[in-house]
């Protein structure tokens, strides 16, 4: 061979390895720059133990990008959300991020529901600097771990310490309980920080707490467990836990003569909850949440008709969580300008002031929403707005 030939293949094979790096240097989940659409990723429980709490919030989050789409979608194309079932486990939900960002290519992921869940794919998002928005999942480490603030993971709802503190006041100030029963889900993150801050708050408070028990998720059996309650005499129960395993708990309670206000979180937040328990021995029970169907705030009833209008049922908050969630992400990449993972993260960050379903949201240093709570009554099964709480 010559050497004009040897020359010619020299700089052939040197073209094709500088092509290959620039390929490359997008990261996995960089979307192709012709691309005619923006790929979201939806990580969520449609089946499995929370399947209800994760059918509504996405529902939400459909909702919200289905009307971005009909106004003319975003940067001039079309949002496609790929959706992918978790099945309520934190190792499928670890699998199921994997797959969206490295096969599926998504600029940025909705979900997980629950904080183990979520807790199980921030790594993987970390990895391949992905943001991570979960609507719902509200324990503290989901946004700081160790003090440090995970640069890729936000969240659309207030944060454990918050809704704590919400229901430990409202105890101890509404109901004017002195003596409280702490039961929770040992198996959950969510449940045992929630645990925490109201033990703290209560406490801090005057209050006493005389009896900590736990269950397991998928436990059917908690009368014995309850039994124990019962004989320390407490003026109210607190069960920071999720609806199926709180209307069986709050069906055997009431079994067994325990008639004290029973006490909540937003786990409880689901119309299921009236099959398992019965709509009379939910009577007296009381949780926090983010938000009211009641509340007449404009932005919430125009929400709420938009919803009822595309499912024919009235909105859970975690539909308006997902609803939330997904405009907080189309707004981010408004801003950004682009579709590129790390300008849609660094305007995310800068999230100030947006008008959401909700009420107005700004996020705080910690990726942590600035907003109010509300303490909701179950009635002969019916969910009633019993007061708003401002952080």
């Amino acid at each position: 061979m010559s050497k004009k030939w040897h020359s010619f293949i020299g700089l052939a094979v040197i073209l094709t390895m500088v092509a290959g790096l620039i390929a490359g240097c997008g990261g996995s989940g960089a979307p192709a720059a012709d691309s005619k659409d923006i790929k979201v990723g939806a990580n969520f429980e449609l089946t499995g133990n929370v399947a209800n709490f994760g059918q509504q919030t996405l529902n939400g989050v459909k909702l919200a990008v289905k009307e971005a789409n009909a106004a003319g979608g975003v940067l001039g194309k079309q949002l496609t959300l790929v959706t992918a079932d978790n099945k309520s486990e934190p190792a499928e939900a670890t699998n199921a991020i994997t797959k969206l960002i490295t096969q599926d290519k998504v600029v940025a992921v909705l979900g997980p529901v629950t904080s183990s869940d979520v807790l199980a794919t921030l790594q993987v998002g970390q990895d391949n600097k992905i943001p991570v928005l979960t609507a719902t999942a509200t324990n503290p480490k989901i946004t700081v771990d160790n003090g440090k603030i995970r640069p890729y993971a936000f969240r659309a709802c207030f944060i454990d310490p918050f809704q704590g503190k919400v229901m430990a006041d409202f105890a101890t100030k509404t109901i004017k309980a002195k003596t409280a029963a702490i039961y929770i889900d040992n198996s959950s993150d969510y449940s045992k920080g929630l645990a925490e801050v109201f033990e703290k708050s209560f406490t801090a408070a005057g209050g006493k707490i005389v009896a900590k028990e736990g269950f397991l998720q998928k436990d059917a059996d908690f009368k014995a467990t309850l039994t124990k309650i019962k004989a320390t005499n407490p003026e109210t129960i607190f069960i920071p836990a999720y609806y199926e395993e709180v209307g069986k708990i709050i069906k055997q309670a009431r079994e067994l003569g325990i008639d004290i206000p029973l006490l909540g979180t937003d786990g409880w937040d689901d119309s299921k909850i009236v099959d398992i328990a019965g709509a009379a021995p939910l009577n007296n029970g009381f949780f926090s949440n983010h938000y009211s169907s009641q509340d007449k705030d404009p932005n919430i009833q125009k929400f709420v008709e938009a919803y009822k209008k595309e499912y024919n049922q009235e909105p859970s908050a975690l539909a308006a969580l997902g609803y939330d969630s997904a405009l907080m992400l189309i707004d981010a990449i408004k801003r950004a300008g682009s579709a590129d993972p790390q300008k849609i993260r660094d305007a995310l960050e800068q999230t100030k002031n947006l008008q959401v379903s909700t009420g107005i949201l700004t996020l705080d240093a910690e990726h942590n929403p600035v907003k109010s709570a509300v303490v909701i009554e179950m009635k002969d099964g019916k969910q009633v707005f019993k007061e708003k709480i401002n952080p």
